[in-house]
């Protein structure tokens, strides 16, 4: 048999080492969103440092005064950091997800709108918690904006779970779902904090340990929520 009736074997259908690839329908790549999404969290993220005070006039005669005023100010570094930091690992796992997207369907697509729309919003309650961090409902605003991104952003991965179909083929179901149940864990743990500032002004600090709640509740949802099915496309 010659090289070019080996190609030929090789080319007969069922013979082939890979299953054809099945192009996403127009509106259906998954390029386009990621790049999109990706701006809309520059942008955000670019606007977070907006609310910061510039220090003008006497606050720039001396160190002294300098150093002044930077304490001051120390309310606007803290939101500046905590909400910088928030999207930088929102939009991270986002980029985790979508490298394992293979096409969209429409629940995945709808479903970034109101992600999008809470990404871009997160700049105003920051300023609210950068000027007011001592007034509850200031406080309450931004747990209970971020406790909405990040519901959302718990829904776009369960999409992603159980309508697997638009996954490509080599990905890990099982890291999809964990992603998902630590989403639930973290958005569960702003939506609880949006309700105590009454009772704890000193909440803000709490919401350092976000990532331990990622971890640590994302591992007990995992352990016990029950693994639905994949759902029609």
């Amino acid at each position: 048999m010659t090289v070019g009736d080996v190609d030929r074997e090789r080319a007969k259908p069922g013979l082939t080492d890979t299953p054809e690839r099945v192009e996403p329908a127009p509106g259906d790549t998954p390029e386009r969103m990621a790049m999109f999404t990706d701006a809309i969290f520059a942008i955000a993220m670019t606007l977070l440092v907006i609310e910061i005070k510039r220090p003008e006039g006497d606050a720039l005669k001396s160190s002294a005064s300098l150093w002044r005023f930077l304490t001051h100010e120390w309310e606007s570094f803290f939101a500046f950091f905590l909400a910088f930091a928030l999207l930088w690992t929102v939009w991270r796992r986002h980029h985790v997800l979508m490298d394992q997207v293979d096409r969209l369907d429409r629940a995945f697509t709808a479903w970034h709108a109101p992600l999008l729309l809470f990404v871009a919003l997160l700049p105003f309650p920051t300023a609210l918690l950068g000027h007011a961090i001592d007034n509850p409902l200031a406080l309450c605003v931004f747990a209970g904006s971020e406790a909405a991104l990040l519901f959302s952003e718990a829904a776009l991965k369960e999409v992603a779970h159980r309508s697997r179909s638009i996954l490509s083929p080599g990905a890990d179901m099982a890291e999809v779902r964990r992603g998902a149940s630590s989403s639930w864990a973290v958005a569960g743990f702003f939506a609880v904090t949006a309700a105590l500032p009454w009772a704890v002004p000193a909440i803000p600090f709490a919401w350092l340990l976000a990532p331990a709640a990622a971890t640590y509740g994302g591992r007990l949802i995992d352990r016990f929520r029950r693994d639905a099915g994949p759902v029609a496309a």
